[in-house]
């Protein structure tokens, strides 16, 4: 059932299709944009398929006033991806263990790796 005041136009009181007045679809629309609102509970609300707001929805949604919680789109920009300066290297060791490294290791640090691993 609708509430009072909505659609009391004579269209709307036909049996059959009802019309409704642009000012009332452009409320019942606001009504279903509020936060934590349900399209379906809304419908239901004032006698409308969920359908039939989803379109007035599409319809009236550019002609309401931005609301500040609304989510809003902002530009993006995808990069490529760095390309690797000098690949990976990979050590296995007589136990089956593996070292895995980049390529710009600094070669001392990594003779003293690679030492201290042998004596074990």
């Amino acid at each position: 059932m609708r509430p009072r005041g909505l659609g009391d136009s004579p269209e709307a009181s036909r049996p059959g299709r009802r019309s409704w007045p642009a000012q009332d679809k452009r409320k019942i629309v606001a009504e279903s944009f509020a936060p934590g609102a349900s399209v379906a509970q809304v419908a239901q609300r004032y006698g409308l398929n969920a359908n039939m707001l989803f379109t007035w929805r599409r319809q009236f949604q550019p002609t309401l006033p931005a609301s500040r919680d609304a989510a809003q789109l902002v530009p993006v920009s995808i990069l490529p991806e760095p390309s690797p300066t000098g690949g990976r290297m990979e050590i296995v060791l007589g136990g089956g263990e593996r070292i895995c490294f980049g390529a710009d290791v600094d070669a001392a640090v990594l003779a003293r790796v690679v030492k201290a691993l042998s004596r074990r």
